[in-house]
């Protein structure tokens, strides 16, 4: 009984503990620095030695002007641990005062004490830093180099040099210790892609590839290849990544996989000439199969995807060619898929498509290729309107590929199928817990579709707009594109002004810029900045609108100032990074 009194008793204890201690952040959080100070004194009393504890004490006496206990405090404590760091805090007491002599007395004096116990630099600058004391920070570790050149503090001097505004001193000793410590090279390579996009100053990104042009002529190790091809993979100069890819390449030519990644992004940003100079490269150079059938399928998808009518009989021809050539097994899985889709969604002959994916399935494959098949007999059972065959399936994927980023996908297409049926409640509840999805596309897709459920369910409970509107989303789905556009045209004859105005001129935008009319695109982004400037579009009418002046009329003096309307009034769209970094490059400059 007496232990058990004891567990109970602790138990307790821990729990009141634990409750102090959240009561204490929380008046902190706050501001209410009285209470927060009284609540950490107490836990103190307690646990003497935490140092978090004490850090919070301190703020609060110095957020109440109590210099004077925060110094009689700071002085016990050094006394009692003799730790380095406690003499950055006496220093920063006294810079709060404005008496600057004593504050670099003490923080000259933490600097010292790293020369006679080099391991206190890390508490030492951990806390020279945290104050934003940066230049003491970087002598703190230049001081512990000097006594222990076996240190190693390259990356938080770099750091350090940049927040300075040394950016030029920065990348050089980023780029030596990342050829230094090839382990650490994609951590400061996402440091300088943040400097390039974020804070670099006007010669940033010039000065970037100097620096890594220069190494590449003195050292030929094909790590600065690598290196300049990453630099022009973030400028989305894939002519130039390419011409690294193919020195690499030429030095080590065991593996063109690289190459294959290199023309995908070119796709995916729409950079078409490239991606067909590189993965015609890669044809020529492989007789891996995968490879071949990979860089086939990116490049007559690429076809497929920009094709009109007329382009049709060419493509079909050249799929069945590819699958003669290829022949039919788990390795062509991803140009039967797409023929599927092609003679489905392009040649409007489901059944043909429905058969290839059929054949598909008696052959031996894996889950995730099981799961891709199924997939793609789904879209056209969906295509079909066959619904609830179409949730079958989807369904069947979700189960047999939980938590994958394959089941998120067949999620997200059955809450579109019950978006497509007017089934608006069960949507809105898949879309809502596919927003949180670990996948960026789907949980924005997500959004999407749930703002726009939620935001017109709430202007018209009736959904009148609603259901029309998911039937024009249908016809698109369906590849009937001016049957779709009739239908978007008809929702603003008969809703002028109400809520679902805004969003249809968006699909309509996106349409016509789909299929190159510009001239036709640009008033529908128009319309929804003339008439719809305080709603949820806005940012995309701006950003798609000084889009396709910049890439596609070359008017860049026309997107300008909508890139510009987008970096001051839309901070928190996902189109933000890519409009200031557009418009920075069309000024001129990397400065705002």
């Amino acid at each position: 009984m007496k232990k058990l009194f004891l567990h109970i008793t602790l138990f307790f204890s821990l729990i009141c503990f634990s409750q102090n201690e959240q009561l204490a952040q929380y008046y902190y959080d706050k501001g209410d620095f009285e209470k927060a100070k009284i609540s950490f004194e107490e836990l103190l009393k307690a646990t003497p030695q935490n140092s978090q504890y004490f850090q919070h004490a301190i703020d609060c006496y110095q957020q109440l002007q109590q210099f004077d206990i925060a110094e009689k405090a700071i002085r016990e404590r050094l006394d009692k641990y003799k730790q380095g760091n406690l003499l950055v805090e006496l220093g920063y007491n006294f810079q709060l005062q404005k008496n600057e002599a004593s504050a670099k007395k003490y923080y000259d004096e933490a600097i010292d004490r790293i020369k006679n116990k080099p391991n206190e630099v890390y508490g030492i600058s951990n806390s020279f830093e945290k104050k934003v004391l940066l230049e003491q920070a970087l002598k703190s570790y230049q001081t512990a180099i000097a006594i222990q050149p076996n240190f190693n503090f390259n990356y938080q001097m770099a750091l350090l040099y940049g927040q300075l505004g040394n950016t030029e001193k920065m990348i050089s000793i980023f780029l030596d210790e990342a050829f230094a410590n090839p382990q650490n090279s994609i951590q400061i390579q996402n440091q300088l892609a943040r400097f390039m996009v974020d804070e670099g100053d006007e010669n940033f990104t010039e000065t970037l590839r100097k620096a890594l042009i220069t190494r590449a002529q003195k050292n030929q190790d094909v790590f600065w290849n690598r290196y300049l091809s990453w630099y022009y993979v973030q400028q989305k100069e894939f002519g130039k990544a390419f011409i690294q890819e193919k020195a690499i390449y030429k030095r080590n030519p065991e593996s063109l996989s690289n190459i294959v990644n290199l023309g995908q992004l070119a796709i995916e940003e729409d950079d078409p000439e490239a991606a067909k100079e590189i993965l015609g490269f890669v044809l020529e150079n492989t007789k891996d199969l995968e490879l071949l059938i990979q860089a086939n399928s990116y490049l007559v998808k690429m076809k497929i995807e920009k094709a009109q009518e007329k382009d049709f009989a060419a493509i079909s021809t050249e799929l069945t060619d590819l699958l003669k050539e290829y022949e039919i097994s788990p390795f062509t899985l991803s140009l039967q898929l797409i023929q599927a889709h092609f003679v489905a969604f392009n040649l409007r002959k489901p059944e043909e498509g429905k058969a290839i994916i059929k054949k598909a399935l008696d052959l031996q494959l894996n889950d995730y290729e099981v799961a891709q098949a199924k997939m793609e007999l789904a879209d056209i059972l969906l295509y079909e309107e066959k619904y609830n065959q179409a949730l079958l399936y989807y369904s069947q994927i979700e189960e047999d590929l939980k938590n994958d980023a394959v089941a998120h996908e067949a999620s997200l297409k059955a809450a579109k199928t019950s978006y497509f049926q007017g089934d608006f409640v069960w949507a809105l509840k898949q879309f809502k817990e596919l927003k949180s999805a670990s996948t960026q596309l789907i949980a924005n897709d997500a959004l999407e579709y749930f703002l726009l459920i939620n935001d017109n369910t709430v202007a018209d409970s009736t959904q009148t707009a609603l259901k029309q509107f998911a039937k024009g989303d249908y016809l698109l789905y369906q590849n009937r594109n001016q049957e779709a556009i009739v239908q978007f045209h008809s929702i603003l004859k008969s809703f002028k002004g109400q809520q679902i105005e805004a969003v249809t001129f968006l699909r309509l935008g996106k349409i016509y810029e789909k299929q190159g009319e510009y001239n036709l695109a640009i008033p529908q982004y128009q319309n929804i900045m003339d008439y719809h400037a305080d709603g949820i579009y806005m940012d995309e009418a701006l950003y798609f609108s000084a889009e396709i002046y910049n890439s596609k009329l070359q008017e860049p003096e026309k997107a300008k100032p909508l890139y510009e309307k987008i970096i001051f009034n839309h901070q928190d769209s996902i189109y933000f990074v890519e409009a200031r970094k557009e418009y920075r490059q069309l000024r001129g400059d990397k400065n705002l």
